[in-house]
């Protein structure tokens, strides 16, 4: 499960505008993360990495 939401995230990621991708996307223990650094989280396959998929899946944004 965490590759297909670890896919959705790298689809949707490469269509949002660059202008975008400095947004903040989620709060994960009250700091913000934006696109971005989701992004470097995810591509590493870092422990929070899975926090943010799962997150970002809760809220149907992937």
């Amino acid at each position: 499960m965490v590759m297909d939401l670890k896919a959705s995230f790298l689809k949707i990621y490469a269509n949002i505008p660059l202008a975008f991708r400095d947004e903040i996307i989620v709060l994960l223990d009250n700091k913000p993360l934006t696109w971005n650094a989701a992004y470097v989280e995810v591509v590493n396959g870092t422990r929070v990495s899975q926090d943010i998929l799962r997150k970002l899946n809760e809220l149907k944004i992937i």
